[in-house]
């Protein structure tokens, strides 16, 4: 060990040859896995290596190596233990949403009349296609906005835009024609 400290390759070489094989059995023990014993125990080598000037000249250096292997045992244990943090949105679901952006089943109005239905059919084709697609998947199906972008091939954020510029193109021409039939 104190070759290796000083920087003699082969002592290194040596030096992993008769501890490697004790120290691969003892990490398979932990891990019960011997694809995971051999990564802890290039880790645990990479340690040792960054950590041989801490070293303390003629101690036996196996307990050393032991403790670097097991403490990169315990870390790797503790990594894949973490728990994945999910926020709140994830699990609540989408509601549909009615044409008027109330939930649909919320809704308490009266069914529309049929010349306003006429109107909203007939805005609705006036969109342009992307926004008539956005706007007949999360309105009239009642998709949420991630089912509807993978059905439309595309990302989340656009299908949102698409939808808003959809929603809010409706408004202005259904706004118009709820003018024209009072009038």
């Amino acid at each position: 060990m104190q070759r290796y400290q000083a920087g003699d390759a082969d002592a290194f070489r040596q030096l992993y040859a008769l501890v490697a094989p004790k120290m691969l059995g003892y990490l398979g023990k932990l891990t019960k896995s011997r694809a995971s014993a051999d990564d802890l125990l290039q880790h645990t080598f990479l340690k040792i290596h960054r950590a041989r000037g801490a070293y303390v000249a003629g101690a036996d250096p196996l307990p050393w190596f032991y403790s670097i292997a097991h403490r990169t045992f315990l870390d790797e244990a503790r990594k894949n233990q973490r728990a994945i943090v999910r926020t709140a949105g994830d699990d609540v679901p989408e509601v549909p949403a009615g044409i008027t952006g109330e939930s649909a089943d919320r809704s308490d109005a009266p069914r529309a009349d049929p010349e306003l239905a006429r109107a909203a059919l007939d805005a609705l084709g006036a969109l342009p296609p992307q926004q008539r697609e956005a706007v007949v998947l999360t309105k009239l199906e009642g998709k949420s906005v991630a089912e509807a972008a993978t059905i439309a091939g595309t990302t989340v954020g656009a299908m949102k835009v698409r939808a808003h510029r959809g929603y809010e193109a409706l408004r202005k021409l259904l706004t118009g024609a709820k003018k024209e039939s009072a009038a």
